[in-house]
């Protein structure tokens, strides 16, 4: 299994990557070459589908149509800690806790909805519910909750995000200050001068 991992990205373990489908793969640019192809299925999944966004197993099954012919783990949840998420046990509790608080968020306006996309999108890569793909997962997630609720999506550099560099870096550094309690940069760096509409 190739290891060479951009900073802040999760590993596999052994038995996780045990779960590889092709055979074929032999580097990390196998593997990231593989993986975008059969997100790219998933993203046209999430153009035509009318499940609900805010829904646990739509959540599983964004995860499953990015992955499953790459992981025979695809859209299942963690069970093993890693080094970014919460403890695995408590997944299940805390996606239905993040689904339940969005749909609050929504009917009582609590915030701008470009505002709640990103606390939710924050949220769920914290949470860290999958193996891994949570991020690039947590980004496309985010894309149909903005879509289903009328706004366009942000602007992502996914390309630039999933390798070293600064745009990586910037979009890190934003996560972890939300950690904080601090959404500013995070909303700065996605929604920057959007007005809600």
């Amino acid at each position: 299994m190739p290891d060479d991992l951009p900073p802040g990205a999760t590993s596999v373990d052994d038995d996780e990557a045990e779960s590889l489908i092709p055979s074929h793969i032999q580097t990390r640019a196998d593997l990231n070459a593989w993986e975008q192809a059969n997100i790219l299925a998933a993203v046209r999944w999430t153009r035509r589908t009318r499940a609900p966004v805010l829904d646990q197993p739509t959540i599983r099954e964004l995860h499953r149509r990015m992955f499953d012919r790459t992981w025979e783990w695809a859209g299942r949840y963690r069970h093993s800690n890693k080094n970014l998420g919460i403890d695995w046990p408590q997944i299940t509790v805390a996606v239905h806790d993040l689904v339940e608080d969005g749909r609050l968020w929504i009917a009582n306006e609590t915030f701008p909805m470009d505002e709640i996309a990103l606390r939710l999108h924050h949220r769920l890569v914290w949470i860290h519910p999958f193996p891994n793909g949570n991020g690039r997962h947590g980004r496309l997630w985010t894309d149909m909750f903005l879509r289903q609720n009328g706004r366009p999506n942000f602007e992502w550099k996914n390309a630039e995000l999933d390798l070293p560099g600064e745009a990586r870096t910037a979009y890190i550094r934003a996560l972890q200050a939300a950690d904080d309690g601090d959404y500013g940069p995070l909303l700065e760096l996605l929604a920057g001068d959007r007005r809600q509409g």
